[in-house]
């Protein structure tokens, strides 16, 4: 009882100095979700990281569709920060993301050119291009997402680790897939040996690294949580990134209900067009003619069946198949007569005389 005690007064203390409820700003529903997205789920924990922070300068190396990079865009935005960000990618793709052609980045920049061009820029260029035209010293927070291999995260970390500054922090993203050739788990077991850190399992995982001092104390707390909290702190997050990801599914799936609908009324509208043509026309009305002058149950139209359905034989079988069906027909047509005839003397020479006068 005391140690539970004790530890509830620590988990209080801890979320007194790191509660996001005191940050707002992850609760805001992003502006951008695409449905190829694979970062929806770290979202809300994008917004909150900027409202600690409040950085200077944020930079993204691999942005594709662009729904992370936005909403960091969308949270300098709305929390007002003095704050300028820049997105690296040459869109074009590579193994891991696929190969893509220049209309991601045009429909990336049909959103993000109304909204945040006055404090945003997307450079379509390579990391080591883009790396040249940074300061040392001048990034605050950023978000490493480009080629996933170990050599490739190697690579990236390093060279743009001196252009950090004293207090920043580096997200790398996928942290938790382990399959084809991704290497950023590996890479990511060894960096979080030299820094203060925290991650994310869900969303591919997503990890969390200070690489210099912290000044936000909460951003502190973060990384020194107990393990129980921790699971909390994850939870949380998870639950209003799933939020995000059931919305963009939902989203997605009223879409294609609206699109079988509108096929479906196009079906329709094509199949009234073709009752109403002088074809289909000609063919109702002979199909009435029918009915009326070969009414089912008659002779008349069985004959008509026998007709057609003659017919479709010599169409699709020939005409040794249509001989071979008639002289079936007729030789059932005979032996049924001679059996009923049979029937009816058998029948009769089993009556007795007075059944004979009854039917007379």
């Amino acid at each position: 009882m005391v140690v539970a005690t004790r530890n509830n007064v620590i988990m209080e203390a801890y979320m007194k100095n790191l509660n996001p409820w005191n940050h707002l700003i992850c609760f805001v529903v992003p502006s951008r979700l695409t449905p190829a997205s694979a970062w929806h789920e770290h979202i809300p924990f994008a917004m909150f990281l900027v409202d600690l922070l409040k950085p200077n300068i944020i930079v993204e190396l691999g942005t594709h569709y662009g729904d992370s990079y936005c909403a960091f865009c969308q949270a300098v935005k709305e929390l007002h920060l003095d704050t300028a960000c820049y997105a690296v990618d040459t869109w074009q793709g590579d193994p891991h993301s696929g190969l893509y052609g220049p209309e991601v980045l045009a429909d990336l920049c049909t959103h993000h050119d109304p909204l945040y061009s006055s404090f945003s820029s997307l450079i379509q260029s390579t990391f080591d291009e883009a790396v040249e035209h940074f300061h040392d010293g001048t990034v605050d927070l950023l978000h490493i997402d480009g080629y996933h291999t170990y050599e490739s995260v190697r690579h990236d970390f390093e060279s743009w680790l001196p252009k950090m500054t004293s207090h920043g922090v580096v997200l790398l993203h996928d942290i938790n897939v382990r399959e084809r050739d991704f290497g950023i788990r590996k890479f990511w077991d060894e960096v979080k040996l030299k820094y203060p850190h925290f991650e994310f399992l869900h969303g591919h995982g997503l990890g969390v690294l200070a690489v210099g001092k912290m000044r936000s104390k909460e951003l502190q707390k973060l990384f020194e949580l107990p393990q129980e909290e921790s699971i909390r702190i994850r939870d949380f997050f998870f639950q209003l990134g799933y939020h995000l990801t059931t919305k963009v599914r939902n989203k997605a799936m009223a879409s294609e209900l609206e699109n079988q609908k509108g096929q479906l009324q196009e079906l329709k509208a094509d199949l009234h067009e073709i009752q109403r043509s002088i074809p289909m026309q000609l063919v109702n009305r002979y199909q009435r003619r029918v009915e009326r002058l070969l009414p089912l149950g008659t002779r008349r139209r069985h004959y008509y069946e026998l007709m057609l359905s003659g017919i479709r034989v010599i169409l699709n079988e020939g005409w040794r198949s249509f001989w071979w069906n008639y002289k079936n027909y007729r030789r059932r047509r005979k032996i049924i007569p001679t059996k009923m005839s049979q029937m009816t003397q058998t029948t009769m020479r089993g009556l007795t005389k007075h059944d004979v006068n009854r039917l007379e």
